[in-house]
């Protein structure tokens, strides 16, 4: 799984920088996506021949995610194709594990010295990596795919789902989201990691209560109170993103198994 939490970083740094105004800084995304993801690769040892092509390999498919998921969230269309691109990368990396050298070298010395939780040994370092990569992924790659969604299901348009929507009129829409979901991946990874899936379940519970009085509020519009305006688009829009943010950070958390 080394490969794949050695993937993962690189994706989630690039969708990072994606994130940002800058437009300089979303040109350099993937490049320096990839660069993460090989200059992690070189201080965890993984300097094998198989690791080198795999990790060159995937720098393919990271661009190619970035492109792909960018015009789907810009132009529509092409959802599924990002989305596959991501899954079967991810599978394969998964699939051809076995052929990855154990994570080793300088950066296993330096958090065995400084005595970090869970190194001690290659496969702490290796299980270190993974988590590493999922964390950063939960970060803005969760929101992406959160997106690419609700966008395919007609619940987001795709003007409404990049940081510089149309002129057109927005239906209502739930604020906060984009923080929200990392966050609540974030909590939910963390506290199952934790043993204490339970209390991850009381994270998700929580959430609908806390969302309800927003979905019943009144909204104005020209002047006058219309009540439910749009209720139907706002609920679907609610829980499609959020099973689908859960979704990401349940998945996230079996590969830790």
């Amino acid at each position: 799984m080394t490969w794949l939490g050695l993937w993962l970083l690189g994706i989630g740094v690039a969708d990072l920088l994606r994130a940002v105004e800058q437009r300089r800084v979303r040109r350099a995304a993937v490049p320096v996506g990839a660069v993460v993801s090989l200059v992690t690769a070189v201080l965890a040892g993984l300097t094998g021949v198989a690791d080198l092509v795999a990790i060159i390999a995937s720098i393919g498919p990271l661009a190619a995610w970035a492109a792909l998921s960018d015009r789907s969230l810009r132009r529509g269309g092409g959802h599924v194709e990002a989305l596959l691109v991501l899954a079967l990368t991810g599978a394969a990396l998964v699939g051809f594990s076995g052929f990855a050298s154990p994570a080793d070298g300088p950066l296993a010395s330096w958090l065995a010295w400084a005595d970090v939780p869970l190194v001690g040994s290659a496969e702490s370092l290796d299980t270190v990596l993974l988590v590493v990569g999922l964390f950063v992924a939960n970060l803005s790659t969760g929101n992406i795919i959160v997106r690419l969604v609700l966008v395919s299901v007609g619940a987001l348009r795709p003007s409404e789902s990049t940081e510089h929507p149309s002129d057109t009129p927005e239906p209502p829409r739930l604020k906060g989201g984009r923080l929200l979901g990392p966050m609540e991946r974030v909590f939910i990874l963390g506290l199952g990691l934790a043993g204490q899936v339970t209390a991850a379940s009381i994270v998700i519970a929580a959430k609908g209560l806390l969302r309800f009085p927003e979905l019943q509020a009144v909204r104005k519009s020209d002047g006058a109170e219309v009540r439910g305006a749009g209720i139907d688009e706002v609920t679907e829009y609610f829980l499609v993103g959020s099973f689908v943010s859960w979704l990401v950070a349940l998945v996230s958390l079996a590969l830790t198994r």
